[in-house]
């Protein structure tokens, strides 16, 4: 199995007064279940895979046998009886493990499946050539990291005119997948700010993705049911904060796109229940 995915990161730090505490709680303990499910299902088809060998072996030591015996006796015809029945028997069970690992490898890669084809797609929507946007997949999950520098002005949280062309395509990937959700992360450098306006680097990077996630509701259309604002402030930075350059790529704000979990989760669940059952 080439690809088991999903581990999606969500710190509860993140949340502030942008996302419920309990909507954090909930969606963490649902994401540690899928883990705990994740692995589960990947000892089982580990399992599957060895049971599978093992009767491949069997399969092919009764082939032989059976060949021997016909090669000795010029009468014997047919395989016996028994030896017939033995084959059948090991060749069903062999095609019924091959069924289970088949159903598993399906349910674990067909979000790997849908992930890659909407990178694909805002690949080809955003424009990956800007240098102040980068497209990839972490951890399962699609990321779009847009530069401070083209959504914001220095210390402000007033979503520049370029930045809402640029959120207008990735608006328009996020509308086509009604059944996937999007994180929005506020990023700053960690060079404290303080104003009439912002207490400290968590309200700007707080303010920064809600104000991204109202551009994406009321300008773009984008379902806020699909919308998750956060903000993360300087605790995670790409680089060190010890250049001007440095800061300037840990100010960013982060768009992660990804299924609902619960749907992953049902869809993995009922696999599981399905390889236990036969």
């Amino acid at each position: 199995m080439k690809k088991v995915m999903l581990i999606i990161t969500l710190v509860s730090m993140s949340f502030t007064s942008c996302v419920s505490k309990k909507k954090f709680t909930e969606l963490e303990a649902k994401n540690k279940e899928i883990q705990d499910l994740l692995n589960t299902a990947t000892i089982k088809l580990n399992t599957c895979l060895t049971e599978k060998d093992a009767l491949s072996s069997q399969v092919e030591y009764l082939k032989k046998n059976n060949s021997d015996l016909i090669n000795s006796s010029k009468e014997l015809t047919v395989l016996t009886t028994k030896g017939a029945e033995n084959l059948e028997k090991s060749l069903e069970s062999l095609k019924e493990k091959d069924l289970k690992i088949n159903r598993l490898q399906d349910a674990l890669t067909k979000k790997d499946s849908v992930t890659l084809a909407l990178v694909t797609s805002l690949k080809r929507e955003v424009g990956i050539d800007d240098p102040d946007i980068n497209i990839n997949v972490e951890k399962g999950v699609v990321m779009i990291s847009i530069a401070d520098n083209l959504l914001f002005k220095s210390g402000s949280y007033e979503v520049s005119d370029r930045a809402k062309g640029v959120l207008a395509k990735v608006a328009k990937v996020i509308n086509s997948k009604p059944d996937f959700e999007c994180m929005v992360e506020g990023h700053t450098d960690d060079v404290p700010i303080k104003n009439a306006v912002l207490l400290d680097n968590w309200d700007l990077s707080v303010k920064r993705a809600t104000s991204i996630v109202r551009v994406l509701q009321k300008d773009l259309g984008v379902n806020p049911k699909q919308l998750i604002p956060a903000g993360r402030s300087s605790y995670i930075p790409l680089v060190e904060n010890n250049t001007p350059t440095n800061r300037a790529k840990n100010r960013r704000t982060r768009i992660i796109i990804m299924p609902k979990i619960d749907q992953f989760y049902d869809m993995l669940e009922k696999e599981m229940k399905n390889l236990e059952g036969k």
